[in-house]
């Protein structure tokens, strides 16, 4: 995936500039982003402060570690069953 230009504290920035009344147009061109990218953070990060995004991130990161758990784990139990099913 590419990395991103603007780390989690800019791109809140960006978007508390937007809700104190600043021109998407305007805030976009200034930033060098595409409209597009904005309403996808906007969409992401709306309201949220600096702090929550970070929990959010460490949340992402937690959930993306568990889920690699449970699948190594569903393989080993598949590997089990068959290896007891003497069909190898």
């Amino acid at each position: 995936m590419k990395k991103s230009r603007f780390n989690e504290s800019q791109i809140v920035g960006i978007l508390k500039e937007h809700e104190a009344g600043s021109p998407t147009k305007d805030l976009c061109r200034r930033h060098g982003i595409s409209p597009a990218t904005f309403y996808a953070w906007k969409a992401k990060f709306g309201g949220m402060e600096v702090s929550d995004v970070a929990k959010m991130r460490a949340l992402e990161d937690e959930n993306r570690r568990l889920k690699r758990i449970v699948a190594d784990q569903a393989l080993h139990i598949d590997t089990l069953k068959i290896a007891a099913s003497g069909n190898f």
